[in-house]
């Protein structure tokens, strides 16, 4: 048998992938980024994937912190199959299912009162799109027609159809759209961002006022009795990497959503069902803020199959059960009924092995190895020169770079780290340039499964260091210095 080397290929191995490469037809998937193939995953248990290749390679990000209890979850698989010789799919608008109705129970259950109701759809941003609909449609059931305005925040990130992109003003990733993009019903204020945004002689206090002053002013701006409500990421994902709110931050949001008779909207697809270490993050860095309408997708169906939901609070599906006792909003594979039993399935996990509350713990555990690594004691220096920031909670976080004067390179510093990362150190991350203002400033997220030991959490963090100190060396090598 051929010896295995360190990274986990036999010799010559990078000349037959390459020779096989060649040899291969092209592919017909529209890849999301054909700068570079990407490599053919073929298995996966736990935190690790397998490639076509053979190299087994760490998920440190859990595909888009969506993989919450690692794959190949045997009762997951069991509750897909046992579904499917079932019943494979009926239409929701003539038919309920007792996975949907199950999941949505367990879903109100573990709310503390906040929700009643729950709609399933097929991921994100369809949530979130639901979500703002039925807002919308709350207003015109109780005779507000006039509130059609939303207000939501710079630097966010919502979803990929328009009006999800409309809401979240982000510049990269609105560029292709910008001229179709409204603008018209859709309004944006500063996003709670401390690193960046709060002044070195600022309180947090004061800093919070300040954010719910501007939000106050905004609906005087337009009308307060025009404006359907506010909506926010609970704990920004990936546009800005693991942003945690400041404290008091969304209560004083919602008070004055309150104030002015509007929706308190709370995305948590990325952060919730456990990601921050609670099971909706507003029970935890949220200071319990609850909100009328909530966006949930990654964590509920964890990837075995795609799911995400739109939490409904009392008041908002009162109104539409005493008006027209109809949601106008509806899709096709709506409480899909195998992404329902396998996200019940999932969900039962979460509570059966204490995974949420693990999360806590381990994330922790994660978060101090970071600091210490990168910005810490244990950091070397060139690659403490170039971290600005480590953030983050539960099983979210994220490293800030500063490397003032590579904004011109390409590819980007995050860029780099994902893609040497996974070829030379077999660890998957999600990176990310342009955190400031989609052009200054790099930052990278790690987020596993809640799985995952303090073991895999040190080789995450040293694969992480090394992959970081390996793009900085090259960086340099390509004329960047740290003067620059």
């Amino acid at each position: 048998m051929a010896p295995v080397r360190a990274d986990n290929t036999v010799p010559n191995a990078k000349a037959q992938q390459a020779a096989a490469a060649a040899s291969k037809p092209p592919s017909a998937v529209f890849y999301r980024n054909f700068k570079s193939e990407p490599p053919i995953a073929v298995g996966g248990k736990g935190i690790e994937i397998t490639l076509a290749d053979g190299r087994t390679v760490i998920d440190a990000i859990g595909g888009a912190a969506v993989a919450c209890i690692g794959n190949g979850h045997p009762k997951v698989i069991q509750a897909i199959k046992d579904q499917a010789d079932k019943l494979s799919y009926v239409y929701n608008a003539v038919f309920t299912t007792e996975p949907a109705e199950q999941l949505a129970q367990l879903l109100v259950d573990r709310s503390e009162n906040a929700f009643d109701l729950v709609g399933f759809f097929s991921g994100g941003t369809e949530a979130v799109e639901s979500a703002l609909k039925l807002a919308r449609q709350y207003y015109w059931e109780i005779g507000q027609k006039q509130r059609v305005n939303f207000i939501g925040r710079r630097l966010a990130y919502h979803g990929n159809s328009l009006g999800t992109l409309s809401i979240a003003q982000h510049p990269t990733r609105r560029v292709p759209y910008e001229g179709v993009i409204t603008s018209t019903n859709f309004h944006h204020v500063s996003p709670a961002f401390p690193h960046h945004f709060q002044s070195p002689d600022e309180s947090q206090e004061h800093y919070v006022q300040r954010l719910a002053k501007e939000l106050n002013d905004k609906f005087n701006e337009l009308g307060p009795e025009t404006v359907v409500g506010f909506i926010a990421e609970t704990v920004v994902g990936a546009t800005t990497g693991a942003v945690l709110p400041p404290k008091g931050y969304f209560p004083a949001m919602k008070a004055v959503c309150e104030k002015h008779g509007a929706l308190f909207i709370l995305d948590e697809v990325m952060c919730g069902v456990g990601r921050t270490g609670t099971f909706h993050a507003w029970q935890g860095v949220g200071d319990g803020a609850a909100p009328d309408i909530q966006a949930i997708a990654k964590g509920l169906g964890g990837g075995y199959q795609p799911i995400g939901a739109c939490l409904v609070a009392p008041r908002v599906s009162r109104a539409v059960r005493d008006g027209s006792g109809v949601l106008f909003h509806g899709h096709t594979y709506q409480c899909h009924p195998i992404a329902c039993a396998a996200a019940l399935a999932v969900q039962q996990v979460l509570i059966d092995e204490n995974l949420v509350e693990r999360a806590q713990m381990v994330g922790s555990y994660l978060g101090e190895r970071l600091k210490a690594r990168v910005l810490g004691p244990e950091a070397p220096a060139e690659l403490r020169a170039i971290v600005s920031d480590v953030r983050g909670a539960g099983c979210l976080w994220a490293v800030e770079f500063n490397l003032p004067g590579s904004e011109s390179m390409r590819p980007r510093f995050a860029d780099r780290l994902v893609a040497t990362g996974l070829e030379r150190h077999r660890l998957s991350v999600m990176g990310f340039p342009g955190t400031l203002d989609g052009i200054h400033g790099d930052h990278v997220v790690v987020a596993p499964a809640y799985i995952v030991s303090k073991e895999q959490v040190e080789e995450i963090v040293d694969r992480f260091v090394k992959s970081s100190l390996d793009v900085l060396e090259e960086m340099r090598g390509e004329g960047w210095k740290a003067s620059s």
